[in-house]
């Protein structure tokens, strides 16, 4: 007799679902918020319109800031090194970042995990990697979905994204069109390289238990991406900040001149003052790994060059080599993870703001007159 295949024989769990969802239910609770109407596991999340314009009291005009992104290949240093708690955080400050560039205070959020074999312990600690983002930028989590797919994604390898919803005032949305040349650009310090170029990461440095000041480099690399959620709308009522950029993909390069993009039409540049800070001695190690890819890792004598040694021919090449050092602020935020144009006379109060709530800043350049799109940033 000829038995039918049930799902489960097809790859999927079902029961593993349901205890998935079950710990979902549990970590979610943490960032309840009387907004939220239901919980995990409906077919829908539902947020109070009118709790939205709690939030949004005092306001003349709420509008609703929305924004999507995902971890990428930096889940890959997760899952070799088997720790799986902080690309949740990642995923969420993806998010919540970029929303925080045009002034919006995040209200709620909700995330999609994607797998090949759920296994609900690993699921569970990718969620509460959610939930820390969440309750530190004060929003909801207001629910997601869990795909199982065999034979799609391999076994043991996870996908997550999200996406998140913040509240801003019309008259006080950051765009950029209060940006003026000669307006001071101030640099908040990163974690490390967040959440982007782990593709190439990952080619340089194959080694991730390398030593990396007396730990696993790959330990280094899971550093999650910094949340500026608190510091900068706390900020933003003290000063007025005229623009924002989040260091993502494409670095320097590309992420900086997006905050001129609604100047009243002047045509701006980004002039960044090199060695205005110190660059974290993980974007040497990548410099290194980057520069001797496609010749030799290692010395005249044929053995390999890793650790403090590669650290110290990274940062010399980042002095010396102006193609790699432009290829990696390309690339990485090289230790400046969020920019903020102010006026001159606010750098300061800026600084030391930062500075006490525990993000460490510097004034990184300056607004110039543009010299068209090919020079949207420079060094000097």
């Amino acid at each position: 007799m000829i038995q039918a295949m049930d799902y489960r024989q097809a790859g999927v769990n079902i029961e593993e679902g349901y205890r998935a969802v079950e710990k979902y239910r549990e970590l979610a609770a943490e960032t309840a918020s009387p907004a939220a109407l239901n919980g995990i596991g409906g077919f829908a999340g539902i947020f109070s319109l009118k709790e939205c314009i709690r939030a949004g009291k005092g306001m003349e005009d709420p509008v609703l800031v929305s924004g999507t992104d995902g971890v990428g290949t930096k889940l890959d240093v997760a899952f070799a090194m088997k720790k799986y708690d902080t690309v949740g955080i990642d995923c969420v400050a993806m998010c919540v970042n970029d929303i925080l560039c045009h002034g919006a205070k995040p209200l709620f959020f909700l995330d999609y995990l994607a797998c090949g074999k759920l296994d609900a312990g690993i699921a569970a600690e990718l969620v509460r990697g959610v939930v820390r983002g969440c309750k530190e930028t004060g929003c909801t989590l207001l629910g997601g979905e869990t795909a199982e797919m065999p034979g799609f994604y391999d076994e043991g390898k996870y996908d997550i994204a999200g996406f998140a919803v913040g509240i801003v005032d019309r008259e006080r949305i950051v765009d950029g069109r209060n940006i003026r040349e000669g307006d001071a650009l101030v640099g908040v310090a990163s974690s490390g390289a967040h959440s982007n170029g782990f593709s190439l990461i990952r080619r340089v440095l194959p080694d991730l238990h390398e030593d990396f000041g007396g730990m696993p480099i790959g330990l280094a690399l899971l550093e999650p991406t910094r949340l500026y959620v608190k510091p900068v709308l706390g900020l933003m009522e003290k000063v007025e900040v005229r623009g924002m950029a989040h260091i993502t993909g494409g670095g320097f390069y590309e992420n900086i001149p997006r905050m001129f993009r609604s100047s009243n039409g002047a045509a701006l540049a980004a002039v960044i003052r090199a060695g205005s800070w110190t660059i974290p001695p993980v974007f040497a190690r990548i410099a290194w790994g980057v520069s001797a890819g496609s010749d030799t890792a290692g010395r005249a004598d044929g053995t390999e060059i890793t650790g403090a040694d590669a650290q110290a021919a990274g940062a010399e090449i980042l002095r010396t080599d102006e193609k790699t050092r432009k290829l990696l602020f390309n690339t990485y935020n090289m230790g400046i993870g969020f920019v903020l144009a102010l006026d001159r006379s606010d750098v300061r109060e800026a600084v030391e703001y930062l500075d006490g709530m525990g993000y460490p800043a510097w004034e990184i350049g300056r607004v110039d007159a543009g010299r068209g799109a090919a020079e949207a940033l420079r060094f000097e």
